[in-house]
């Protein structure tokens, strides 16, 4: 006797509304190709994708909720979590929107250093984008040239802050620590031989057959697509919208210097990548710059009551040792209010609104991550392609998990 519960359906798939011959396929969270814990849901045709959809939450961190419970200074090292290849990015972003509420401004020096070291960041974060989407294609060896490199900025990195990635260097005010002695030497010597090595990874890939047929016309989307969609950053201008944050709306000083915008109009994988290669270049033009014109004097502001004073002040002036005990016990207090800061992150355009209610710790932080509406074109980019394609367009994405998830 068969189970009542359980019904055979025996209409056809034109009765039923269903697709013949498709089925469902489950590519992640743990994929290699994901880049973290995404989930895609492709509904197949044979090869062809039918339908997509992205299931995310898989790196839930509860970071925004997370800084409500500690004082300012202290969730910047919460901002480092979030986009862990751009990590600087994310607390030079954020201490701009403190320094917005209290009314500080960084001094001259704070801000070169800040914007050197960002823009070695997004070289950085090209890097492991441009290793891993090689690897993903095929091309095994870009992903060694790429990591080769990425050591050498990793070790400017912990030569500033002592840590090799979650650097947290960047404090309201200024900077965590005083820029080491010699630092001058490892940053010319990466500014002056890193130009050849992206040569040698335009001589592998640019012109090559196979990386070619993989990445033309592959994952085009229409510009004003894209932005109802609410991408930004490379993706945009890989579509030919000239839109950089460094350049519409300046901040740390960045109307100073002299550089320009990578674009391309094809909007597919390969333009996406030749803006990103691009940028690495300018990039380095910019952090040439921000060297050879450093300028001279304090690494922090003149706020005494939120940067803590210097530890020899603090030894020989009860002054300092009263503000030194307050500012580690209790934190500074932010006037009430709220402010929305926006920067050039390498994935986007990266925003933090924080809200203050006078105490000594956020009321609310949410941060606009690039990586959430850039994978939101996920859909409309593989939709009526080929399943091959799925990788060569997620890798031109260049999504950070903990950016979509926070």
């Amino acid at each position: 006797m068969s189970d009542p519960a359980i019904s055979i359906d025996n209409s056809t798939p034109a009765e039923t509304g269903a697709r013949p011959r498709s089925m469902v396929l489950n590519m992640g969270p743990q994929h290699p190709s994901t880049h973290g814990v995404l989930r895609v849901l492709l509904e197949l045709d044979g090869e062809t994708i039918v339908k997509a959809e992205c299931d995310i939450g898989y790196l839930h961190t509860g970071i925004e909720k997370q800084c409500e419970a500690l004082a300012y200074q202290q969730a910047v090292t919460l901002t480092d979590r979030v986009d862990y290849l751009a990590n600087l990015s994310n607390n030079l972003c954020y201490c701009l929107a403190v320094e917005k509420l209290l009314g500080v401004e960084a001094p001259p020096l704070a801000q070169w250093i800040r914007v050197m070291l960002t823009e070695l960041t997004r070289i950085c974060s090209h890097l492991v984008w441009l290793g891993t989407h090689a690897l993903d294609i095929g091309a095994m060896s870009m992903m060694l040239y790429c990591f080769r490199d990425r050591e050498d900025l990793l070790r400017i990195f912990e030569m500033f802050s002592g840590q090799r990635m979650m650097t947290s260097y960047f404090r309201v005010g200024g900077l965590a620590l005083e820029p080491p002695r010699g630092w001058q030497h490892p940053v010319k010597k990466f500014l002056d031989t890193f130009p050849s090595k992206i040569d040698e990874y335009e001589d592998l890939l640019t012109a090559n057959p196979i990386w070619l047929q993989r990445t033309k016309g592959v994952a085009v989307v229409p510009l004003d697509e894209l932005l109802d969609l609410g991408v930004t950053g490379p993706m945009l201008r890989a579509a030919g919208l000239n839109w950089d944050i460094r350049k519409t709306e300046p901040y740390s000083g960045y109307e100073k210097f002299d550089f320009e915008v990578p674009l391309r109009t094809e909007s597919d994988v390969y333009a996406r990548y030749q803006v990103r290669i691009e940028e690495m270049r300018q990039s380095v033009r910019i952090a040439r710059q921000a060297m050879e014109g450093m300028p001279s004097g304090s690494w922090v502001a003149d706020a005494p009551n939120v940067v803590l004073p210097e530890r020899e002040k603090m030894k020989t002036q009860m002054e300092a040792l009263i503000y030194h005990f307050k500012i580690v016990t209790e934190g500074f207090r932010v006037p009430a209010g709220e402010v929305y800061q926006t920067i050039e992150s390498p994935r986007g355009e990266l925003g933090y609104y924080v809200v203050s209610d006078g105490t000594s710790k956020p009321y609310r932080v949410h941060i606009h991550g690039p990586s959430f509406g850039n994978l939101q074109a996920t859909p409309r980019m593989i939709e009526g392609g080929l399943i091959a394609d799925v990788i060569a367009a997620l890798g031109s994405l260049d999504f950070i998990l903990g950016d979509v998830d926070r």
